[in-house]
């Protein structure tokens, strides 16, 4: 498998041995393995907290909207604040919006 998503990135190439029973449990095309593979890698990179959503998307090639898209199909939270935490962010924002027009 090559990683040539990462053009200024050193990369390394590996050969990776699957039982076929498991192939067939990921549901794609054999040909389709190595970029199932980055994704499922990125995916659970990103839920760890190990990797951003931007790098999670570089990873499995994709643009961003796409992988966040991805993170909500797998039910991997893209926020992670609670809806006190989003509500106070959003009155900061609105008050120093505010401000900004007096």
């Amino acid at each position: 498998m090559s990683t040539t998503a990462f053009s200024d990135t050193k990369t390394i190439t590996m050969q990776l041995a699957l039982p076929r029973d498991i192939v067939g449990v990921l549901d794609v095309p054999e040909a389709w393995m190595p970029q199932k593979t980055l994704e499922l890698i990125a995916l659970e990179l990103y839920r760890q907290g190990r990797i951003s959503a931007g790098k999670g998307a570089e990873l499995a090639g994709m643009r961003k909207a796409d992988f966040i898209e991805l993170l909500s199909r797998m039910g991997i939270d893209y926020l992670d604040q609670s809806h006190d935490e989003l509500a106070a962010d959003v009155a900061t924002i609105e008050s120093l919006l505010r401000q900004g027009t007096q």
